[in-house]
């Protein structure tokens, strides 16, 4: 992030519309239809959205410099969740019901942050510069916000008297959402207006110029041209991915489509994380990292909570044992990775190994 999106930023966005555009007249070049077009164009959608997704984050970046804060962060958090949320509601939607893709996904987007993301950034960066420093009452918020909402939304399904199938009554479902939504609008305050110091600590020079009015509008433009492609292309990208899965004989496909979809929302803020944190730039590596996975906790579920609530489908958040030993694993290791302040190598080496685990247990649980 902080770049200028090159032609690619402006051009992926266009043909995933245009490629929308066909599906809806031409709803016969289905994965049914004979021959290969089908599914030629089934790869190209998967493609465009990944490049839109990917344009619509670099946009949102140069519209957040310039709004400034905490509408710069807002605006680039509700990016991200739209999304997420499309690709997540187009697959609930498509063919039967998957009650539980909604955990499975925001899982996946925990332990793909917390062991994998922040275990290279903390191993790259300490590998060119040894030891890095943090602040640590920053990243303490985050990890206080994300354990707290994590624990809530994940772990206290299964111990409440309406848990007993991993789910929240309506009523429970409806409360925990709004408590989420505070936490995070709470959060979000403490960040860019209450505390803006404790989740600085860039070096001098870090920061990129403000962008000219031109600039702006253009992003504003071709980030919502950059979202409706997302939205207009998930409901195809949806059949591809459970299409494509059908054909193997997965023990648990939700847990598996859910990692598909939170390495695509996490690969732009994943790639600017992990170069942060090789050019010495820990804690803007934490802030980009740390805040997708609250983000995606605080503001997914209650967005998905809706959805469910509106088509009468219902959604089990309450994750199984082996799942919920590695969240809480995950936890704890990031407590000790960053209570002192300093990192080190170690420290990545030990969350890498776990986030080995955790894909190991996507494939065999």
């Amino acid at each position: 992030m902080g770049k200028r999106p090159g032609i690619s930023a402006y051009l992926l966005p266009a043909l995933g519309l245009l490629l929308a555009l066909v599906f809806l007249l031409w709803p016969q070049f289905g994965p049914g239809a004979p021959g290969i077009l089908p599914g030629v164009l089934a790869v190209g959608s998967v493609a465009l959205l990944c490049g839109s997704a990917f344009s619509a984050v670099g946009h949102a970046d140069i519209v957040a410099a310039r709004l400034g804060q905490p509408w710069g962060t807002l605006l680039l958090t509700l990016s991200v969740t739209i999304i997420e949320v499309s690709v997540m509601a187009s697959m609930m939607l498509n063919g039967g019901n998957n009650p539980t893709l909604a955990r499975e996904s925001v899982l996946s987007v925990l332990m793909i942050v917390t062991a994998g993301i922040v275990g290279l950034c903390l191993l790259l960066g300490s590998i060119r510069h040894r030891e890095q420093t943090i602040q640590q009452q920053g990243v303490s918020g985050y990890l206080s916000a994300i354990i707290a909402l994590g624990v809530m939304l994940l772990i206290l399904p299964n111990e409440t008297h309406a848990g007993a199938t991993g789910s929240f009554s309506p009523f429970q479902l409806v409360y925990m959402s709004l408590i989420a939504v505070a936490l995070y609008a709470a959060f979000l305050y403490m960040q860019t207006v209450r505390y803006r110091e404790h989740f600085a600590g860039q070096p001098e020079g870090h920061g990129e110029p403000t962008p000219g009015l031109t600039s702006f509008l253009v992003a504003i433009g071709m980030l919502l041209a950059s979202l409706a492609a997302v939205v207009a292309l998930s409901g195809r990208v949806a059949t591809t991915f459970e299409d494509f899965l059908a054909q193997f004989s997965l023990q648990d496909p939700d847990a598996v489509t859910g990692a598909l979809v939170a390495t695509l929302i996490l690969l732009p803020e994943g790639i600017s994380a992990v170069r942060a944190a090789a050019r010495n730039h820990l804690q803007h590596s934490l802030n980009i990292a740390l805040g997708s996975a609250l983000a995606t906790v605080s503001l997914t579920i209650p967005a998905m909570a809706f959805i469910s609530v509106m088509i009468g489908r219902p959604m089990v958040l309450g994750l199984d044992n082996e799942d919920r030993t590695m969240l809480l694993l995950t936890f704890v290791l990031s407590v000790l990775s960053f209570g002192t302040g300093r990192t080190n190598a170690l420290n990545g080496v030990v969350h890498l190994i776990v986030f080995c685990v955790y894909v190991m247990l996507l494939f065999a649980p």
